[in-house]
């Protein structure tokens, strides 16, 4: 394991690298308790790329929160197929299973917050729990709060987690997808420069910076993966940051 000081020391000296170095490090040092999440959209697909062809049977954390278009989950299967991926689907805890279809249509509207938390958050949780080493494909450039992020992240409960694509631009991944001819999502040419859920998804000109399609008008520019948020396991320690009562259930 490394120390915080090694992690600080390593994290600097990897913003001269390149995003293949950082994951070839990561899968020598980490093997075979790593894992890599995506969401598989148009800006994915490089980081894909790069780590299935440093180690093809990589595991991929693929979120289905069952609010997907129905264009992402045809593109998963299509990248999954034609690159041979290792890809494993996440679902919230069955606990929340009643909670969540009695509310279906209405939680990313009323909660969109809780509705991340229940359908990312938690199950991205439990299968990183027993892993050293999380790779994900954030940018410096997309958010605000991932603008502070660093290339090595150690995480309170000792997990890893590896950005290292952090520095890469919107151009960096254009100009790697057209040179390695990597395929697009078919709802890309259509205005959604990122897709998440079907209910907090619009389509954006092309002057709009990628994410603002992403809960536009709600005050919102992240799930909670790559938040503080990640660092609570349970609804009640953030039920001040919810709006719907969920004392129905228990934890």
């Amino acid at each position: 394991m490394l120390t915080p000081l090694e992690v600080e020391q390593l994290s600097n000296e990897f913003e001269a690298k390149t995003p293949q170095d950082i994951i070839k490090w990561a899968v020598d040092m980490f093997w075979p308790q790593i894992a890599l999440s995506s969401s598989f959209q148009t800006q994915s697909t490089p980081l894909l790329h790069m780590a299935s062809q440093i180690r093809r049977d990589i595991l991929i954390f693929f979120l289905d929160t069952g609010y997907h278009f129905w264009d992402t989950l045809i593109f998963r299967e299509q990248l999954a197929s034609d690159w041979h991926l290792n890809v494993l689907d996440l679902y919230r805890d069955t606990r929340w299973d009643h909670f969540a279809r009695g509310r279906t249509r209405t939680l990313p509207l009323e909660d969109p917050d809780l509705c991340c938390f229940l359908h990312k958050v938690q199950p991205m949780q439990k299968a990183l729990k027993d892993m050293k080493a999380w790779i994900s494909g954030i940018r410096r450039d997309q958010t605000a709060n991932r603008a502070h992020a660093k290339i090595l992240e150690l995480q309170p409960d000792g997990l890893l987690k590896v950005n290292p694509m952090l520095n890469w631009t919107k151009t960096n991944v254009q100009q790697y997808r057209e040179e390695n001819h990597l395929p697009a999502h078919p709802l890309y040419e259509k205005g959604y420069r990122s897709v998440g859920c079907m209910p907090c998804t619009v389509a954006i000109g092309l002057n709009d910076d990628e994410r603002s399609g992403r809960w536009k008008g709600r005050g919102k520019t992240e799930c909670g993966l790559h938040t503080d948020m990640f660092q609570h396991k349970k609804v009640a320690e953030l039920k001040i940051d919810f709006k719907i009562d969920t004392s129905e259930v228990k934890e």
